[in-house]
Protein backbone atom coordinates (compact mmCIF):
# COMPACT_ATOMS: atom_id res chain seq x y z
CA UNK A 1 0.00 0.00 0.00
CA UNK A 2 1.11 3.40 -0.56
CA UNK A 3 3.03 5.14 1.89
CA UNK A 4 1.02 8.01 2.72
CA UNK A 5 -2.11 6.19 2.22
CA UNK A 6 -1.20 3.82 5.23
CA UNK A 7 -0.24 6.97 7.25
CA UNK A 8 -3.43 8.68 6.75
CA UNK A 9 -5.71 5.39 7.41
CA UNK A 10 -3.51 4.37 10.81
CA UNK A 11 -4.16 7.85 12.07
CA UNK A 12 -7.32 8.01 11.35
CA UNK A 13 -8.15 4.53 13.25
CA UNK A 14 -5.91 5.50 15.85
CA UNK A 15 -7.72 8.80 16.49
CA UNK A 16 -11.56 7.34 15.89
CA UNK A 17 -10.61 5.11 18.53
CA UNK A 18 -9.45 7.43 21.15
CA UNK A 19 -12.60 9.37 20.54
CA UNK A 20 -14.39 6.08 21.74
CA UNK A 21 -12.04 5.31 24.54
CA UNK A 22 -12.77 8.96 25.50
CA UNK A 23 -16.43 8.52 25.50
CA UNK A 24 -16.12 5.42 27.76
CA UNK A 25 -14.36 7.28 30.39
CA UNK A 26 -16.73 9.96 30.01
CA UNK A 27 -19.92 7.72 30.87
CA UNK A 28 -18.09 5.77 33.75
CA UNK A 29 -17.03 9.23 35.19
CA UNK A 30 -13.36 8.45 35.22
CA UNK A 31 -10.40 10.18 33.60
CA UNK A 32 -9.15 9.18 30.16
CA UNK A 33 -5.71 8.63 30.53
CA UNK A 34 -5.53 4.94 31.88
CA UNK A 35 -8.09 3.96 28.95
CA UNK A 36 -5.74 5.55 26.53
CA UNK A 37 -3.01 4.10 27.94
CA UNK A 38 -4.22 0.66 27.94
CA UNK A 39 -5.32 0.82 24.42
CA UNK A 40 -1.58 2.08 23.55
CA UNK A 41 -0.10 -1.14 24.84
CA UNK A 42 -2.19 -2.86 22.55
CA UNK A 43 -0.58 -0.97 19.63
CA UNK A 44 3.01 -1.22 18.76
CA UNK A 45 6.16 -3.21 19.14
CA UNK A 46 4.29 -5.91 21.43
CA UNK A 47 1.41 -5.38 21.38
CA UNK A 48 -1.32 -6.93 18.75
CA UNK A 49 -1.62 -3.88 16.11
CA UNK A 50 1.97 -2.48 14.67
CA UNK A 51 1.82 1.42 14.00
CA UNK A 52 4.92 1.11 11.84
CA UNK A 53 3.97 3.37 9.56
CA UNK A 54 2.51 6.45 12.03
CA UNK A 55 5.18 6.17 14.55
CA UNK A 56 7.54 8.12 13.88
CA UNK A 57 4.75 11.27 13.16
CA UNK A 58 3.42 10.29 16.84
CA UNK A 59 6.80 10.33 18.40
CA UNK A 60 7.27 13.72 16.84
CA UNK A 61 3.71 14.91 17.66
CA UNK A 62 4.20 13.74 21.60
CA UNK A 63 7.04 15.94 21.89
CA UNK A 64 4.80 18.82 21.10
CA UNK A 65 2.15 17.54 23.14
CA UNK A 66 4.30 18.14 25.85
CA UNK A 67 5.01 21.72 25.64
CA UNK A 68 1.73 22.45 24.67
CA UNK A 69 0.40 20.69 27.84
CA UNK A 70 2.66 22.70 29.96
CA UNK A 71 2.15 25.75 28.33
CA UNK A 72 -1.61 25.26 29.04
CA UNK A 73 -0.28 24.44 32.46
CA UNK A 74 1.20 27.86 32.94
CA UNK A 75 -2.39 29.41 31.64
CA UNK A 76 -3.98 28.02 34.54
CA UNK A 77 -2.72 30.25 37.37
CA UNK A 78 -1.50 33.76 37.63
CA UNK A 79 1.67 35.16 39.49
CA UNK A 80 0.07 36.80 41.87
CA UNK A 81 -1.49 33.22 42.40
CA UNK A 82 1.44 31.33 43.04
CA UNK A 83 2.88 34.47 45.72
CA UNK A 84 -0.08 33.57 48.17
CA UNK A 85 -0.14 29.78 47.58
CA UNK A 86 3.63 30.14 48.50
CA UNK A 87 3.20 32.52 51.64
CA UNK A 88 0.42 30.95 53.03
CA UNK A 89 0.95 26.94 51.81
CA UNK A 90 4.80 26.73 51.65
CA UNK A 91 4.61 24.53 54.53
CA UNK A 92 2.02 22.31 53.04
CA UNK A 93 3.91 21.66 49.82
CA UNK A 94 6.85 20.67 52.07
CA UNK A 95 5.00 17.88 53.06
CA UNK A 96 3.67 16.93 50.12
CA UNK A 97 7.34 16.97 48.86
CA UNK A 98 8.55 14.83 51.76
CA UNK A 99 5.52 12.33 51.88
CA UNK A 100 4.81 11.40 48.58
CA UNK A 101 8.36 11.81 46.95
CA UNK A 102 10.53 10.15 49.11
CA UNK A 103 9.07 6.54 48.80
CA UNK A 104 9.23 6.87 45.11
CA UNK A 105 12.98 7.78 45.56
CA UNK A 106 13.27 4.68 48.27
CA UNK A 107 11.32 2.25 45.81
CA UNK A 108 13.24 2.90 42.98
CA UNK A 109 16.22 2.23 44.73
CA UNK A 110 14.73 -0.94 46.29
CA UNK A 111 14.00 -1.98 42.61
CA UNK A 112 17.20 -1.66 41.43
CA UNK A 113 16.97 1.43 39.34
CA UNK A 114 19.66 3.68 38.64
CA UNK A 115 19.90 6.72 41.28
CA UNK A 116 18.44 8.80 38.35
CA UNK A 117 15.57 6.34 37.50
CA UNK A 118 14.86 6.66 41.07
CA UNK A 119 14.46 10.35 41.00
CA UNK A 120 12.17 9.99 38.12
CA UNK A 121 10.21 7.74 40.04
CA UNK A 122 9.76 10.27 43.12
CA UNK A 123 8.33 13.24 40.69
CA UNK A 124 6.10 10.18 39.70
CA UNK A 125 4.72 9.72 42.57
CA UNK A 126 5.28 12.90 44.23
CA UNK A 127 2.81 14.98 41.32
CA UNK A 128 -0.69 14.65 41.27
CA UNK A 129 -3.07 15.24 38.51
CA UNK A 130 -4.53 18.86 38.70
CA UNK A 131 -6.29 17.62 35.65
CA UNK A 132 -8.48 15.03 36.94
CA UNK A 133 -8.80 16.75 40.07
CA UNK A 134 -10.20 19.73 38.89
CA UNK A 135 -12.51 17.87 36.81
CA UNK A 136 -13.57 15.77 39.64
CA UNK A 137 -14.12 18.91 42.15
CA UNK A 138 -16.08 20.61 38.77
CA UNK A 139 -17.85 17.20 38.68
CA UNK A 140 -18.58 16.51 42.41
CA UNK A 141 -19.93 20.46 43.13
CA UNK A 142 -16.97 21.15 45.11
CA UNK A 143 -15.44 24.31 43.79
CA UNK A 144 -16.95 26.25 46.78
CA UNK A 145 -16.29 23.81 49.37
CA UNK A 146 -14.13 25.06 52.44
CA UNK A 147 -11.02 22.73 51.06
CA UNK A 148 -10.79 23.82 48.07
CA UNK A 149 -8.40 26.46 48.48
CA UNK A 150 -6.43 24.14 49.87
CA UNK A 151 -6.57 21.22 47.66
CA UNK A 152 -5.67 24.15 44.14
CA UNK A 153 -3.10 25.31 46.73
CA UNK A 154 -0.82 22.19 46.89
CA UNK A 155 -1.63 21.60 42.94
CA UNK A 156 -0.73 24.90 42.54
CA UNK A 157 2.89 24.54 44.45
CA UNK A 158 3.21 21.28 42.40
CA UNK A 159 3.39 22.75 39.26
CA UNK A 160 5.87 25.53 40.22
CA UNK A 161 7.94 23.30 41.36
CA UNK A 162 7.37 21.19 38.36
CA UNK A 163 9.35 24.01 36.53
CA UNK A 164 12.14 23.56 39.42
CA UNK A 165 12.32 19.91 39.21
CA UNK A 166 12.44 18.90 35.37
CA UNK A 167 15.82 20.92 34.85
CA UNK A 168 17.21 19.32 37.85
CA UNK A 169 16.39 15.66 36.20
CA UNK A 170 17.02 16.93 33.11
CA UNK A 171 20.18 17.29 34.05
CA UNK A 172 20.97 13.82 36.27
CA UNK A 173 19.39 12.30 33.35
CA UNK A 174 22.04 13.20 30.99
CA UNK A 175 24.81 11.85 33.49
CA UNK A 176 26.00 15.56 34.81
CA UNK A 177 27.61 15.71 38.62
CA UNK A 178 25.60 17.28 41.62
CA UNK A 179 27.46 20.43 40.43
CA UNK A 180 25.60 20.38 37.39
CA UNK A 181 22.62 19.41 39.09
CA UNK A 182 22.44 22.01 41.27
CA UNK A 183 23.43 24.61 38.44
CA UNK A 184 20.66 23.68 36.22
CA UNK A 185 18.18 24.13 39.80
CA UNK A 186 19.70 27.11 40.39
CA UNK A 187 19.29 28.55 36.60
CA UNK A 188 15.78 27.20 36.99
CA UNK A 189 14.80 28.97 39.85
CA UNK A 190 16.24 32.40 37.95
CA UNK A 191 13.98 31.28 35.51
CA UNK A 192 10.79 31.10 37.09
CA UNK A 193 11.92 34.76 38.95
CA UNK A 194 12.26 36.46 35.94
CA UNK A 195 8.59 34.90 34.87
CA UNK A 196 6.94 36.02 37.47
CA UNK A 197 8.00 39.16 37.81
CA UNK A 198 8.13 39.91 33.77
CA UNK A 199 4.52 38.34 34.04
CA UNK A 200 3.86 41.51 36.98
CA UNK A 201 5.26 44.04 35.62
CA UNK A 202 5.15 43.37 31.64
CA UNK A 203 2.35 40.62 30.61
CA UNK A 204 0.08 43.26 29.63
CA UNK A 205 2.54 43.96 26.83
CA UNK A 206 3.07 40.85 25.99
CA UNK A 207 -0.87 40.00 25.94
CA UNK A 208 -1.45 42.90 23.89
CA UNK A 209 1.82 41.91 21.49
CA UNK A 210 0.23 37.93 20.88
CA UNK A 211 -3.41 39.55 20.95
CA UNK A 212 -5.56 39.38 17.83
CA UNK A 213 -9.28 39.64 17.38
CA UNK A 214 -8.71 36.62 14.88
CA UNK A 215 -8.44 33.34 16.61
CA UNK A 216 -6.44 31.69 13.84
CA UNK A 217 -4.13 34.41 14.20
CA UNK A 218 -3.97 34.14 17.95
CA UNK A 219 -3.09 30.79 17.61
CA UNK A 220 -0.31 30.73 15.81
CA UNK A 221 1.54 33.60 17.46
CA UNK A 222 0.75 31.57 20.84
CA UNK A 223 2.59 28.56 19.90
CA UNK A 224 4.71 29.90 17.34
CA UNK A 225 6.40 31.82 20.44
CA UNK A 226 6.01 28.91 22.54
CA UNK A 227 7.67 26.79 20.12
CA UNK A 228 10.56 29.54 20.21
CA UNK A 229 11.04 29.61 23.43
CA UNK A 230 11.28 25.85 24.35
CA UNK A 231 13.06 24.93 21.66
CA UNK A 232 15.32 27.66 23.17
CA UNK A 233 15.67 25.99 26.37
CA UNK A 234 16.21 22.62 24.73
CA UNK A 235 19.16 23.92 23.25
CA UNK A 236 20.59 25.64 26.46
CA UNK A 237 20.30 22.47 28.47
CA UNK A 238 16.95 23.11 29.82
CA UNK A 239 13.88 21.37 29.10
CA UNK A 240 11.78 22.21 26.58
CA UNK A 241 8.50 21.70 28.86
CA UNK A 242 9.89 24.02 31.23
CA UNK A 243 10.25 26.71 28.11
CA UNK A 244 6.56 26.55 27.17
CA UNK A 245 5.37 26.50 31.24
CA UNK A 246 7.52 29.93 31.89
CA UNK A 247 5.53 31.68 28.66
CA UNK A 248 1.60 30.86 29.86
CA UNK A 249 2.86 31.57 33.17
CA UNK A 250 4.59 35.32 32.01
CA UNK A 251 1.09 35.99 30.03
CA UNK A 252 -1.62 38.21 31.62
CA UNK A 253 -5.04 36.49 33.14
CA UNK A 254 -6.96 38.74 30.59
CA UNK A 255 -5.46 37.28 27.63
CA UNK A 256 -5.08 33.72 29.23
CA UNK A 257 -8.51 33.31 29.47
CA UNK A 258 -9.01 33.23 25.70
CA UNK A 259 -5.93 31.90 24.86
CA UNK A 260 -6.99 28.52 26.76
CA UNK A 261 -10.29 28.28 25.10
CA UNK A 262 -8.32 28.76 21.71
CA UNK A 263 -5.73 26.44 22.24
CA UNK A 264 -7.36 23.66 23.99
CA UNK A 265 -8.64 21.56 21.40
CA UNK A 266 -4.89 21.43 19.62
CA UNK A 267 -3.99 20.64 23.61
CA UNK A 268 -5.78 17.74 23.32
CA UNK A 269 -5.20 16.32 20.08
CA UNK A 270 -1.36 16.77 20.73
CA UNK A 271 -1.70 15.39 24.36
CA UNK A 272 -3.89 12.53 23.06
CA UNK A 273 -0.80 11.46 20.78
CA UNK A 274 1.53 12.34 23.73
CA UNK A 275 0.15 9.31 26.09
CA UNK A 276 -0.09 7.05 23.03
CA UNK A 277 3.58 7.50 22.03
CA UNK A 278 4.20 6.43 26.37
CA UNK A 279 2.43 3.55 25.93
CA UNK A 280 4.00 2.66 22.80
CA UNK A 281 7.05 2.78 24.29
CA UNK A 282 6.30 0.20 26.88
CA UNK A 283 6.10 -3.59 26.09
CA UNK A 284 3.05 -5.08 27.58
CA UNK A 285 4.59 -7.80 28.68
CA UNK A 286 7.24 -5.75 30.86
CA UNK A 287 3.71 -4.51 33.06
CA UNK A 288 2.90 -7.53 34.77
CA UNK A 289 6.13 -8.27 36.41
CA UNK A 290 6.25 -5.22 38.35
CA UNK A 291 2.40 -5.65 39.18
CA UNK A 292 2.90 -6.39 42.90
CA UNK A 293 5.43 -3.38 43.60
CA UNK A 294 2.97 -0.97 41.60
CA UNK A 295 0.27 -1.98 44.03
CA UNK A 296 2.20 -1.66 47.21
CA UNK A 297 3.53 2.14 46.14
CA UNK A 298 0.23 3.22 44.76
CA UNK A 299 -0.68 1.86 48.15
CA UNK A 300 1.63 3.40 50.08
CA UNK A 301 1.69 6.82 48.24
CA UNK A 302 -2.45 6.92 48.54
CA UNK A 303 -1.90 6.98 52.49
CA UNK A 304 0.47 9.60 52.36
CA UNK A 305 -1.43 12.01 49.61
CA UNK A 306 -4.32 11.61 51.65
CA UNK A 307 -2.56 12.91 54.67
CA UNK A 308 -0.97 15.54 52.62
CA UNK A 309 -4.44 16.38 51.91
CA UNK A 310 -5.37 16.81 55.68
CA UNK A 311 -2.64 18.11 56.59
CA UNK A 312 -3.35 21.17 54.07
CA UNK A 313 -6.79 21.87 54.97
CA UNK A 314 -6.33 21.67 58.67
CA UNK A 315 -4.07 24.77 58.21
CA UNK A 316 -7.04 26.48 56.99
CA UNK A 317 -9.15 25.24 59.46
CA UNK A 318 -11.22 22.85 57.94
CA UNK A 319 -13.45 20.17 59.85
CA UNK A 320 -12.30 16.43 59.34
CA UNK A 321 -15.26 15.47 56.96
CA UNK A 322 -13.55 18.08 54.62
CA UNK A 323 -10.17 17.06 55.75
CA UNK A 324 -10.93 13.87 54.30
CA UNK A 325 -12.27 14.86 50.77
CA UNK A 326 -9.14 17.19 50.39
CA UNK A 327 -6.83 14.02 50.98
CA UNK A 328 -8.90 11.73 48.54
CA UNK A 329 -8.59 14.53 45.57
CA UNK A 330 -5.01 14.46 45.47
CA UNK A 331 -4.81 11.03 45.31
CA UNK A 332 -4.99 10.61 41.61
CA UNK A 333 -1.85 10.56 39.23
CA UNK A 334 -2.12 11.68 35.40
CA UNK A 335 -0.37 13.78 33.00
CA UNK A 336 2.81 15.02 34.21
CA UNK A 337 3.78 11.39 36.08
CA UNK A 338 4.02 10.22 32.41
CA UNK A 339 5.36 13.07 31.26
CA UNK A 340 8.45 12.78 34.34
CA UNK A 341 8.73 8.99 33.73
CA UNK A 342 9.15 9.66 29.48
CA UNK A 343 12.01 11.63 29.84
CA UNK A 344 13.58 9.40 31.96
CA UNK A 345 12.72 6.42 29.62
CA UNK A 346 14.26 8.63 26.53
CA UNK A 347 17.47 8.99 28.63
CA UNK A 348 17.21 5.45 28.79
CA UNK A 349 15.89 4.12 31.63
CA UNK A 350 13.44 1.93 30.18
CA UNK A 351 12.48 -0.06 33.59
CA UNK A 352 10.97 3.16 34.90
CA UNK A 353 8.26 2.83 31.23
CA UNK A 354 6.28 -0.55 33.08
CA UNK A 355 6.48 1.05 36.65
CA UNK A 356 4.89 4.21 35.69
CA UNK A 357 2.67 3.43 33.31
CA UNK A 358 0.95 0.98 36.12
CA UNK A 359 1.18 3.08 39.00
CA UNK A 360 -0.58 5.71 36.60
CA UNK A 361 -3.73 3.24 35.36
CA UNK A 362 -4.14 1.92 39.25
CA UNK A 363 -4.07 5.63 40.80
CA UNK A 364 -6.17 7.58 37.98
CA UNK A 365 -8.99 5.34 38.07
CA UNK A 366 -8.33 4.63 42.40
CA UNK A 367 -8.36 8.14 42.93
CA UNK A 368 -11.53 9.59 41.59
CA UNK A 369 -13.28 6.57 42.99
CA UNK A 370 -11.66 7.52 46.45
CA UNK A 371 -12.90 11.04 46.06
CA UNK A 372 -16.27 10.10 45.35
CA UNK A 373 -16.84 7.59 48.16
CA UNK A 374 -15.40 10.20 50.47
CA UNK A 375 -18.40 11.98 49.93
CA UNK A 376 -20.83 11.25 52.71
CA UNK A 377 -24.19 9.47 51.40
CA UNK A 378 -26.41 11.63 52.75
CA UNK A 379 -24.02 14.67 51.21
CA UNK A 380 -23.58 13.76 47.72
CA UNK A 381 -26.92 14.98 46.35
CA UNK A 382 -25.87 18.60 47.79
CA UNK A 383 -22.75 18.35 46.74
CA UNK A 384 -20.75 21.94 46.62
CA UNK A 385 -22.37 22.95 50.08
CA UNK A 386 -20.25 23.79 52.69
CA UNK A 387 -20.04 22.11 56.00
CA UNK A 388 -21.81 23.60 59.03
CA UNK A 389 -20.15 25.84 61.12
CA UNK A 390 -17.67 26.71 57.92
CA UNK A 391 -18.66 29.59 57.88
CA UNK A 392 -20.19 29.89 54.10
CA UNK A 393 -19.29 29.27 50.58
CA UNK A 394 -15.77 30.05 49.90
CA UNK A 395 -14.78 30.15 46.04
CA UNK A 396 -11.42 28.92 45.18
CA UNK A 397 -8.06 31.48 44.73
CA UNK A 398 -6.99 32.28 41.72
CA UNK A 399 -7.55 31.80 37.87
CA UNK A 400 -9.93 28.90 37.22
CA UNK A 401 -8.45 25.90 37.02
CA UNK A 402 -9.42 23.98 33.91
CA UNK A 403 -7.18 21.06 33.59
CA UNK A 404 -5.91 19.16 30.57
CA UNK A 405 -7.31 15.73 30.95
CA UNK A 406 -11.11 16.95 29.53
CA UNK A 407 -10.60 14.81 26.17
CA UNK A 408 -9.13 12.08 25.43
CA UNK A 409 -6.10 13.53 25.60
CA UNK A 410 -5.96 13.98 29.04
Amino acid sequence: MDHVAQLLLELGLLFAGLSLVGSLARRLGLSSVPFVLVAALALGEGGVVPLATSEPFIEAAAEIGVVLLLLALGLEFSADELFVSLRHHGPSGLVDLLLNALPGFAAGLLLDLPWQGALALAGVTWISSSGIVARLLGDLGRLANRETPAVLSVLVLEDLAMALFLPLLVVALSGGGPAAAVAGAGLAVGAVTLALLAAQRQGHRLGRLLASADDEQLLLRLVGLTLLVAGLAQSLGASAAVGAFLVGLALPASFAERARAVLGPLRDLFAATFFVAFGLSTDPGAVLPVLPAVLLLALVTTGTKVATGWFAAGRDGVARPGRLRAGTALVARGEFSIVIAGLAVTAGVPELGPLATGYVLVLAVAGPVLTRLAEPSGARSTAGLPEAGNGGRRPPPGRPRTGAETSPGG
